[in-house]
C-alpha cells in the first residue's frame, strides 16, 4: 500500500470515529463526568505531548529553528481565526439540556456538527501529513484524533436524535460532521502532493503542531473541566503523555 493511501484511510478512521460516538450516545445518551472527564484529559495530554515531542521537534529539524516556531505559530492563529470566526462551544457537549418538549435541540444537534466539521477539517492535513512523515506517527495521530471525536459524535448525536426521536438521522449527522477530517486529508494530497519536499513536509508537521496544541488547549482541556472533575482532567492528561512515550519507546 503506498503512503498516500494509508495516510488517507488513516484520516478516514479518525474523522469517522465519530459515528463510534454516535453509536455510544444511543445506548447511554449521557456518559458519566468521570468517563469524559478522563477521556478528554487523555486526548489532550497526548496531542500536547506529540506536538512538542514529535511533530514540532520534526519541523525544526529540517526547516531550522526560526521557520520551524513561526510554522508552529502560524498554526496557532489559524486556528485561532477560525475558532473566532465560527465558535464551537462544548456547552452544548456537555450539557445538551435532552428535552423532547425543546425545540432548541434539533438547531443545537445541527450547529454543534457543523462547528466540528470545520474544526476537524485541519485534522484531516494533521493525520495525513504525519502518515506521510512516518506510518508510526501517523497512526498514532489518528488514534489521538479518533479519541477526541467519540465525544464529539455524541455532542451531535445526542441533541438530534432527542429533538427528533430517530437514530439515523443522528447518525447521519454525526457521520456527516466526521466526514470533513478524511476531506481535510484528500484536499491536502491533492494541492501538495505535487509540492511536497522535506521541507515543505517540515514546515506541515510544525504547522500541524500549533493546530494540535491549539485544539488540545481551547477545546478538549476546558471541557474536560466543565464536568467538575478537575484531579480526573489532569490525571488523563498524565496518563496520556505515559501512554504516547511508552508507544513511541517501543517504535523507536
Amino acid at each position: 500500500m503506498s503512503q498516500v493511501v494509508f495516510a488517507l484511510l488513516l484520516s478516514a478512521f479518525a474523522g469517522l470515529s465519530t459515528t463510534l460516538g454516535s453509536a455510544i450516545a444511543w445506548l447511554v445518551p449521557r456518559p458519566g463526568p468521570a468517563f469524559m472527564a478522563l477521556t478528554l484529559g487523555f486526548s489532550a495530554g497526548v496531542m500536547i505531548y506529540i506536538s512538542f515531542v514529535e511533530l514540532l521537534a520534526a519541523g525544526l529539524e529540517e526547516i531550522g529553528f526560526l521557520w520551524g516556531q513561526l510554522a508552529f505559530f502560524v498554526g496557532f492563529g489559524v486556528m485561532l481565526t477560525m475558532d473566532l470566526l465560527i465558535p464551537h462551544s462544548y456547552q452544548s457537549e456537555t450539557d445538551p439540556g435532552i428535552s423532547l418538549k425543546d425545540a432548541k435541540l434539533l438547531r443545537t444537534g445541527l450547529f454543534v456538527a457543523l462547528g466540528i466539521a470545520i474544526h476537524n477539517f485541519p485534522e484531516g492535513l494533521a493525520t495525513f501529513a504525519a502518515a506521510l512523515s512516518s506510518r508510526q506517527l501517523g497512526i498514532a495521530i489518528a488514534l489521538t484524533v479518533a479519541i477526541h471525536n467519540i465525544p464529539e459524535g455524541i455532542a451531535v448525536s445526542a441533541p438530534v436524535y432527542a429533538a427528533t426521536g430517530s437514530r439515523s438521522k443522528a447518525f447521519m449527522w454525526s457521520f456527516l460532521s466526521g466526514l470533513s477530517e478524511p476531506l481535510g486529508a484528500a484536499m491536502a494530497g491533492l494541492v501538495l502532493l505535487p509540492f511536497l519536499s522535506p521541507a515543505l513536509l517540515g514546515a506541515l508537521l510544525a504547522l500541524v503542531a500549533g493546530f494540535m496544541v491549539f485544539i488540545a488547549l481551547d477545546e478538549l482541556l476546558p471541557a474536560s473541566r466543565t464536568f467538575g472533575r478537575e484531579h480526573l482532567t489532569i490525571l488523563g492528561v498524565v496518563l496520556g503523555m505515559i501512554v504516547m512515550a511508552a508507544s513511541l519507546a517501543l517504535l523507536t
